[in-house]
């Protein structure tokens, strides 16, 4: 088995071989991804070297140390949390071979099809059609997807569709691997509260997709999103930070900077937050280390609760703290800003974009659903639906 002292030997090969200061950035990651370099816990050849996930922790300290450039994975966020893994899970050796490097580089930018104007929170109501072409095998897609993050900018989408109006909604869906080139794809901005269109509503008219983009079996799809789904609520809500990193430390810092502004009762807020980011950080840590032991579960969903609900309290307080120019707001300039970047913006814009983070990934109204049932083991909500054919459902 791959050991720390073998990682740190084939990482210095990897410098020797590929100096970081006369190769350019693309060629360096190529060649980490293909010394098994880029996701240690990964299979050999697909950027791995079959080692503990824990181990990942070497090679970058390593990289780190001699100044290599990094995959810029904040931009490229919705591949490496969301795609990668499902892609691994369920994908043929051949789609994760053609998928996964130019991913991890990112050469490809990835996003997520799932979400519809009638099919938020209750994902498996989806509409969108993917319909079988007998002549070619392909997958004829029709359809209407929304608040798709990096749309604009992806050159792929993981897709769910509807296979089979005739069963039950969560039994007659398939998982696509999307083309966003496809002629028949239309990306529209949606306009935030921000200003920025950050979100994009996507149009889908006969795009083609070949069978072998299909990720596991015909109407199976639901099966195969729980992997996305988990693994997205987890990179999403268990980011690795630092003590006082994020959200508290902005808050933190308008405390010591600004003396005139503080109050008993602001300060008692402050440190209730502190600690409670802290617990959050400890628990993302605790987290982090059980996904070295398999696919995450049901507690990241409990992680994200908490990473919308914490955030939202932050940035009130900080707006508080900063009293009038609190209320301030810089940039209403419409942009279509490749990553939400919430610690390089003003106190504002970090209130106003918080509100989306209990929606995204799983709205907080189902979080808790979820942690109720598969955490907790409370009994689950009646579901008069869940035995009905799609076709039949009211809508």
């Amino acid at each position: 088995m791959t050991d720390a002292a073998e990682l740190r030997e084939r990482t210095r090969a990897l410098l020797a071989a590929h100096p970081p200061a006369t190769t350019g950035r693309t060629d360096f990651l190529r060649a980490r991804f293909d010394a098994g370099l880029a996701w240690v816990h990964y299979p050999a050849g697909l950027g791995g070297l079959d080692a503990p996930r824990s181990l990942q922790a070497v090679v970058d300290a390593e990289l780190a140390a001699a100044g290599a450039p990094d995959n810029d994975p904040r931009r490229i966020g919705i591949g490496l949390g969301m795609a990668a893994p499902t892609l691994l899970a369920h994908g043929s050796g051949e789609v994760a071979s053609r998928f996964l490097r130019p991913l991890w580089t990112g050469e490809e930018v990835w996003c997520q099809l799932f979400s519809e104007p009638g099919a938020g929170s209750d994902l498996a109501a989806l509409a969108t059609r993917a319909v079988r072409d007998e002549a070619t095998g392909d997958w004829i897609v029709d359809g209407q997807k929304v608040w798709t993050s990096s749309a604009h900018t992806a050159r792929w989408a993981i897709l769910i569709a509807r296979t089979d109006p005739g069963l039950p909604k969560h039994r007659g869906i398939t998982y696509f691997v999307c083309d966003m080139t496809d002629p028949g794809v239309e990306v529209r901005p949606l306009r935030q509260i921000t200003g920025e269109a950050e979100f994009n509503e996507v149009f889908l008219t006969g795009v083609r997709i070949p069978d072998a983009h299909r990720l596991g079996a015909v109407g199976d799809g639901w099966r195969v999103a729980q992997t996305t789904l988990m693994n997205e609520r987890v990179s999403i809500g268990g980011a690795r930070i630092p003590r006082e990193g994020g959200m508290i430390g902005k808050a933190a810092a308008v405390w010591r900077d600004r003396p005139g502004l503080r109050t008993h009762a602001l300060h008692r807020r402050l440190l209730g937050l502190w600690v409670d980011a802290e617990v959050a950080r400890l628990t993302g840590e605790r987290l982090r280390q059980q996904l070295v032991a398999g696919e995450p579960g049901p507690e990241g969903s409990a992680m994200k609760l908490g990473f919308a609900r914490l955030n939202q309290a932050i940035s009130g307080l900080e707006v508080e703290l900063l009293g009038d120019e609190g209320l301030l707001y810089e940039d209403w300039t419409m942009r279509r800003p490749e990553l939400v970047d919430f610690t390089g913006r003003d106190a504002g814009y970090r209130y106003l974009r918080s509100k989306g983070n209990s929606i995204e990934g799983g709205t907080s109204e189902v979080l808790l659903n979820i942690v109720a049932e598969r955490v907790l083991g409370l009994p689950p909500e009646p579901r008069n639906d869940k035995d009905v054919p799609w076709k039949d459902l009211a809508r």
